[in-house]
C-alpha cells in the first residue's frame, strides 16, 4: 500500500484580496470621516497602497482593510503592512501578501514534526512547500492537529490529503 500524504502550504487567493480591497475602497468613499481627506486604498504594481492626508487615517484605511481580509477569511499572518511614509503633504503605507513557506520556516515545520509528531512521518521542502508522508492516516491527522495548535508568524493551510 502506498503512502498517503498531504502537502503543507502558505497560500492566498488574489481573488478574495481583491474583493476585500475593493470593499475596503467603498467604505473609505462611502464613510464621512473620510470625506475631503484624500483617503484611497489601490493596487501599486504587487502592493497595496494606502493614502490619506494625516497618519492617524492611514492607519484607520489599513484598519478597514484588516477587517475585511478577515470577513473573507484571509489570516493577517500572510499581510505584511509597512509604517506610514510621508510623501509631500499626504501619508502612504504599503502593504503586501505574503505567499509560500520560506527554506528557514519548512525547516522549522519539518523539525516540529519530527520531535513532536508521531514517529516515522517523514516530511520533505518541496520549492515553497512542505510534503507530509506515512503509512498510516491516523498519524498524519496527529499532525495536522498538532501543526494546528502551534503558532506560527506565517498563514498555513493543509492541501492534497490522499
Amino acid at each position: 500500500m502506498a503512502d498517503s500524504s498531504f502537502d503543507i502550504v502558505s497560500k492566498v487567493e488574489r481573488q478574495e484580496v481583491d474583493n476585500a480591497l475593493n470593499q475596503a475602497a467603498k467604505e473609505i468613499s462611502q464613510r464621512f470621516d473620510f470625506k475631503g481627506v484624500g483617503a484611497s486604498i489601490a493596487w501599486s504594481g504587487e502592493k497595496i497602497e494606502m493614502r490619506a492626508n494625516s497618519e492617524e487615517r492611514v492607519k484607520a484605511i489599513l484598519d478597514i482593510f484588516q477587517t475585511k481580509l478577515v470577513k473573507r477569511g484571509i489570516s493577517l499572518k500572510s499581510l505584511d503592512a509597512g509604517e506610514p511614509q510621508v510623501s509631500g503633504k499626504e501619508y502612504k503605507l504599503f502593504a503586501s501578501i505574503q505567499e509560500g513557506i520560506s527554506q528557514d520556516n519548512a525547516k522549522k515545520v519539518a523539525k516540529i514534526i519530527r520531535d513532536e509528531g508521531p514517529k516515522g512521518v517523514k516530511a520533505q521542502v518541496q520549492g515553497d512547500e512542505l510534503r507530509v508522508s506515512h503509512k498510516s492516516r491516523d498519524a498524519l491527522q496527529e499532525v495536522i492537529s498538532l501543526l494546528k495548535g502551534k503558532d506560527f508568524d506565517f498563514a498555513i493551510q493543509f492541501t492534497n490529503y490522499r
